[in-house]
């Protein structure tokens, strides 16, 4: 009897350690796609999932200032190459886990009947867009409106977003007629409105990569998050979003 209760003491005391918690600092366009990602990896690998959203200049602000993330998933490849050559990543643990989409999306049916002339004609009080220093996404609208020769025109009609998601916020409640937003915040909104798929010739294609961050160095949880972004399954769920997915 002694042996079983000590036998049972030592799977209940091994049982937690099996298991860990990953922290993941995640670009706010990813969050639709993240919550249904988070399940499938709990129930896969038993380990849980730590998630925090923001734009990804400000998330890469708290990481510059130890903030207790232990894998980054940004809009952009020019931050975790940062995080790397600032040795606060673990070198070689880069890859692109999205290509990402522009959209211009208004939550009013009938807003246009041809974007760019819509646009360029102005016809709109307030415009949405992302901060283009923090936001890969605000920097892609950034380019967008560069290439219709309109930024400079279009500025005292501009609402910028601290990130993506309040940018899309921004047009969900009326509070600007459109705005420039991800294509995947876009296909998971059920409320219908009018989209515009910007076409990729007009800004640089966003790469969207994940980090090994060197505070999860060695945590088999955080290397098991980015076994599993990598995965069959995963790749589904993400390319399920309106992402673009390298085979």
């Amino acid at each position: 009897m002694k042996a079983l209760l000590l036998l049972l003491s030592l799977i209940v005391g091994v049982m937690p350690a099996m298991a860990g918690e990953v922290s993941v600092a995640v670009a706010a366009n990813f969050t639709n796609a993240m919550h249904e990602l988070a399940p499938l990896f709990e129930k896969a690998t038993g380990h849980t999932l730590k998630v925090s959203f923001g734009s990804t200049g400000k998330l890469y602000a708290q990481i510059e200032n130890s903030a207790p993330f232990e894998v980054f998933l940004a809009a952009d490849t020019k931050r975790p190459e940062k995080a790397e050559a600032a040795g606060l990543a673990v070198p070689g643990s880069r890859f692109t886990y999205a290509s990402g989409k522009l959209a211009m999306w208004s939550a009013k049916p009938g807003a246009w009947r041809d974007a760019e002339a819509w646009l360029k004609q102005a016809a709109f009080a307030h415009l949405a867009i992302a901060n283009p220093k923090t936001a890969p996404y605000g920097l892609a609208a950034q380019q967008v409106m560069r290439h219709l020769g309109l930024w400079d025109v279009a500025q005292p009609k501009l609402v910028q977003g601290d990130s993506i998601a309040q940018t899309f916020q921004f047009v969900a409640t009326g509070n600007a007629e459109a705005g420039f937003v991800a294509a995947s915040q876009v296909k998971a909104w059920k409320g219908g409105g009018m989209v515009w798929e910007v076409p990729q010739a007009y800004y640089p294609p966003i790469e969207q990569q994940a980090v090994l961050l060197t505070k999860g160095a060695d945590d088999a949880a955080a290397r098991a998050f980015l076994d599993f972004l990598q995965s069959d399954a995963a790749r589904a769920v993400i390319r399920s979003f309106g992402y673009g997915v390298s085979e």
